[in-house]
């Protein structure tokens, strides 16, 4: 640990700057990022030190994810490649060895906790309180040490923005119980199903292990989720600045309201199309029985479906084929299996706009707008979900200011965030 002087000093001095570029990757955010540092320090004197800056104190840093293959599949046990990208949860961390946990993020009031009262209350499902709890005790439930820190942590993990700002809290409260209490030994795969436990057993929420595993594990990561209890993590390092391209995801500012039964209808018409050939889900029906049997989910099921049984089965072996590509440095097959699958989701899995509301297609206009101001210099699909969400694109970096211009122009300034794959993680900074 360091005194939040000192450190605040080496950051104003530039002497952390090989660092900040190696985490953020974009060189023209170190000046943010030197702020941005430097004032978190500076709050977190001012909250948990009473202006003391001979505080000791350690930084973490935990990344947003962005899916970038398997739309969709994940909950059929398929395969997903998703990336962590170079906005985060920054944490300013002290006060090692208190009995009690104090958490402030930005702009919300402050959460305490009491180490001896970690044991799940469901009045508290829902809120930032049970993520925090959940993770706490699911490492001390791991056989990890625990124990009371300060933190103040500030995110431009923009929320609802399909990023995971709650994979990222996740996995940054179990990053600093890692490096406080553990030297750093509880690894990336350990803390995101840390971080799903804490959704799903405290917090309330069924979600999968996608969002968590990309935050900690860092750079690009394939998922196969046909044991969906242990599912297999296979880590693509990729240098996306190599490439010369920026990833740009735009807020295309469609109501997300009413869309629960446009979303519960994804799984539910892939699972009855699975039903058909005697299985739970899609990962179990092979490609050729899919082919023999389409007319039988046409008939049981509907046609919708059958196209999305087939989006499933092409999507899923597209997601493996995607992170195969990176591997080998082949950036433009990439490419094309990108556009497949942003033309499949559109065409046979159907979510880019809900039918209940046809007049209203901010993504489908958005995906014609990137295809005209892009043409070869970029590819975009839609983003997550879908429905009314936001839109994801690789852009050549000498296009992505007009890109950015356009789709600001169409949504409204700021819509568009020009982002970078990072190969980091949940990681100690300082």
């Amino acid at each position: 640990m360091k005194k939040i002087v000192e450190l605040s000093n080496f950051i104003k001095e530039g002497k952390l700057d090989d660092k900040l570029k190696d985490i953020y990757v974009d060189e023209k955010k170190l000046a943010y990022q030197r702020e941005r540092y430097t004032e978190a320090l500076s709050e977190f004197a001012r909250i948990f030190a009473d202006g003391n800056t001979d505080a000791e104190v350690s930084v973490y840093s935990a990344p947003g994810r962005s899916e970038i293959g398997g739309n969709h599949t994940d909950h059929q046990h398929g395969n997903v490649l998703a990336a962590s990208i170079n906005d985060d949860a920054l944490a300013i961390v002290g006060n090692k060895g208190s009995d009690k946990v104090r958490v402030l993020s930005k702009g919300y009031d402050m959460i305490t906790i009491d180490m001896d009262k970690l044991e799940k209350d469901d009045s508290e499902e829902g809120t930032t309180v049970a993520i925090i709890k959940g993770v706490i005790y699911g490492v001390k439930k791991a056989g990890y040490e625990i124990g009371g820190f300060d933190a103040y942590i500030t995110s431009d993990v923009l929320s609802g923005s399909g990023l995971s700002s709650s994979a990222a809290f996740e996995t940054i409260i179990g990053t600093i119980l890692s490096g406080m209490y553990n030297d750093m030994k509880i690894d990336a795969v350990e803390i995101a199903k840390l971080g799903q436990y804490a959704e799903n057993v405290y917090f309330g929420k069924p979600c999968g292990l996608m969002d968590q595993m990309a935050c900690s594990v860092g750079s690009l990561c394939q998922i196969d989720f046909k044991d969906p209890e242990n599912p297999v993590i296979d880590r693509v390092e990729f240098d996306l600045a190599a490439q010369g391209y920026s990833l740009c995801i735009t807020d295309t500012k469609g109501s997300h309201a009413d869309l629960t039964p446009d979303y519960a209808a994804v799984p539910s018409e892939m699972k009855q199309a699975a039903a058909c050939f005697g299985k739970e889900v899609l990962r179990d029906v092979s490609k050729d029985e899919l082919m023999s049997g389409i007319n039988k989910i046409r008939k049981e099921c509907g046609d919708r479906a059958a196209l999305r049984a087939l989006h499933f089965v092409t999507e899923d072996e597209r997601a493996v084929l995607e992170a195969k590509a990176l591997k080998e440095g082949n950036f433009e097959e990439f490419l094309k299996l990108f556009k497949a699958s942003g033309d499949s989701s559109f065409k046979y899995l159907q979510n880019v706009y809900t039918n209940h509301d046809i007049m209203h297609q901010n993504v489908s206009v958005g995906l014609c707008v990137s295809e005209m101001v892009l043409g070869n210099m970029g590819v975009a699909r839609v983003h997550g979900g879908g429905f009314a969400g936001t839109m994801q694109a690789f852009v050549k970096n000498e296009k992505v200011e007009e890109y950015k211009k356009a789709m600001d122009e169409l949504y409204g300034e700021g819509s568009c965030n020009v982002l970078m794959i990072r190969k980091y993680g949940g990681i100690k900074v300082a």
